[in-house]
């Protein structure tokens, strides 16, 4: 799958958040990446920041905060277009629910580990 191709599944999978949940996402951009950092070659998403829940009065005038998907990792792992897709997806609600400061144990309970 071509990069282009992996960065449009990450695009519908955006797409398939409810408007309600993505009006309340504020300063975080999403980014696709071929690899991840070499110390951790299986990582699927990364989210970098603040959450939404840990901002204050104090949070103000900062860079966004970045989630960044990888395509080697996800490929590698998946067998068909279909897995590639599905994986997609609970990748980026994963780092989405980061931005909203739910913890990973959570994201497992709930299905999205």
């Amino acid at each position: 799958m071509t990069r282009e191709e992996f960065e449009e599944l990450v695009a519908e999978a955006l797409d398939r958040i409810p408007p309600e949940l993505t009006r309340l996402m504020d300063n975080v951009a999403v980014f696709v990446e071929d690899e991840p950092p070499a110390d951790d070659p299986d990582l699927l998403g990364l989210y970098e920041g603040t959450p939404l829940t840990d901002r204050g009065e104090w949070y103000a005038g900062v860079l966004p905060d970045r989630i960044t998907v990888y395509r080697g990792p996800t490929l590698r792992m998946c067998e068909t277009r279909e897995d590639v897709v599905a994986e997609t997806e609970v990748t980026v609600v994963h780092e989405i629910a980061h931005h909203f400061g739910i913890d990973d144990e959570r994201l497992h309970v709930l299905g999205y580990g």
